[in-house]
């Protein structure tokens, strides 16, 4: 668990100096600015690409495609200054708890 802290703690890192990056030399600077429709069409793309890949079956291709559409999806947090820890704890917070209680309480707000 701790590993997979300080690797999202260091992609976050890389991630948020890209945002001071030169587009011609970084893909996550051209992502950034381009601006948040890319970066949303992106993760998109990913998803779609890891549905395709969880119906076809193929374990290796679903983790590959994940990896993506988790890497896309941590590049629009730092955009949008969220960090991972904040989903990280919103995820802890609903741990233990019913689906359908934590969906119930939401439809209650």
């Amino acid at each position: 668990m701790a590993a997979n802290q300080h690797l999202f703690a260091a992609l976050e890192a890389v991630l948020e100096a890209r945002k001071g990056a030169d587009p011609d030399s970084s893909y996550v600077a051209k992502l950034y600015g381009k601006g948040i429709d890319t970066i949303l069409k992106k993760i998109g793309e990913e998803a779609t690409e890891t549905v395709i890949a969880a119906k076809g079956g193929d374990r290796a291709q679903v983790v590959y495609e994940m990896a993506d559409l988790w890497f896309h999806s941590l590049v629009l947090l730092r955009h949008l200054d969220i960090q991972a820890d904040e989903v990280m704890f919103e995820l802890q917070r609903r741990f233990g708890l019913s689906g359908l209680v934590e969906k119930a309480q939401r439809e209650d707000k």
